[in-house]
């Protein structure tokens, strides 16, 4: 801040000991120490504080920043979902349309969904259970084979 040289430092000090005196010279000096380092703490807390509130609303700024994005993403999404949705039932709408037209012309040639789960639910014949040997007949092969 000041650019004082050790010249000008030296010039202050001997014209304090002449004013001040050579008893109470050392006490001021303490004092003034004390005050200095005060001074120096609350210019130091005041920069952090500034350097802070900078921070802050730098966060502020990017909070704000990101809130508009995920709104606009949100809203993005969200009509695509919409028009996507539309598009699919009215295909949907479309298509058992011309199912329903085709249906009465001719019968349709794949099982039903009935027939296909039904399917499903019953045991085939080719399970692990029925084509694997169980342990007696497996240590049997096993001892007429040499």
């Amino acid at each position: 801040m000041f650019d004082i040289g050790f010249s000008e430092l030296m010039v202050i000090c001997v014209v304090a000991l002449i004013v001040i005196g050579p008893e109470k010279l050392p006490r001021v000096a303490r004092t003034i120490g004390h005050l200095t380092g005060r001074l120096q703490r609350y210019v130091a807390d005041v920069k952090a504080d500034i350097h802070r509130e900078v921070e802050l609303e730098e966060l502020r700024k990017m909070r704000d920043a990101m809130q508009s994005a995920a709104s606009s993403i949100e809203s993005t999404v969200s009509t695509t979902m919409s028009q996507t949705e539309q598009s699919l039932s009215e295909s949907l709408s479309t298509s058992s349309s011309t199912e329903s037209s085709t249906a009465s012309t001719a019968e349709p040639t794949q099982p039903s969904a009935d027939s296909a789960s039904n399917a499903l639910d019953s045991p085939s014949a080719n399970t692990a259970e029925n084509t694997t040997p169980s342990g007696a007949q497996a240590a049997a092969s096993s001892t007429h084979t040499v």
